[in-house]
């Protein structure tokens, strides 16, 4: 892999901000945090376009005490076992549950999966978190 260096202009105020930013992220340097925006622009494009093989996580919060919501998101589930590829429970507390669906698939497949688990009514909160396979990043 080749690297190539290039410059670029930025205002000295957000420059100070970007240097704090990178800072407080661990950042190596400024050349990784760069390379980090440019990556996460990459995988929201990817996102867009829907078609290409992406990975995310679903995350539902909700009272299990809600008539049969449990047994609805149990159904979706398996209903769409080709896209998920596993889910994790957690007891919140005595009332509340928390599930993280771990989802592969076509990108505009996953965000009707997500929308239709995180618009179940009884779901609290819920939130689909995107990224890649990885296979084009470098």
């Amino acid at each position: 892999m080749a690297i190539t260096r290039f410059g670029i202009s930025l205002d000295e105020g957000l420059l100070k901000r970007f240097d704090r930013l990178i800072s407080e992220k661990g950042y190596a340097n400024r050349s990784e945090a760069i390379r980090d925006l440019i990556r996460d622009s990459l995988v929201k494009d990817e996102w867009e376009e829907g078609t290409k093989e992406a990975v995310g996580t679903i995350t539902l919060v909700y009272s299990h005490h809600t008539r049969e919501l449990p047994d609805t998101l149990a159904d979706l589930q398996h209903h769409f076992y080709t896209s998920i590829v596993s889910a994790m429970h957690v007891h919140l507390d005595k009332h509340n549950c928390l599930e993280v669906l771990v989802v592969r698939g076509k990108a505009r497949d996953i965000k009707k999966i997500a929308d239709r688990l995180i618009g179940t009514k009884g779901v609290k909160h819920g939130k689909l978190s995107v990224t890649t396979t990885g296979r084009e990043m470098t």
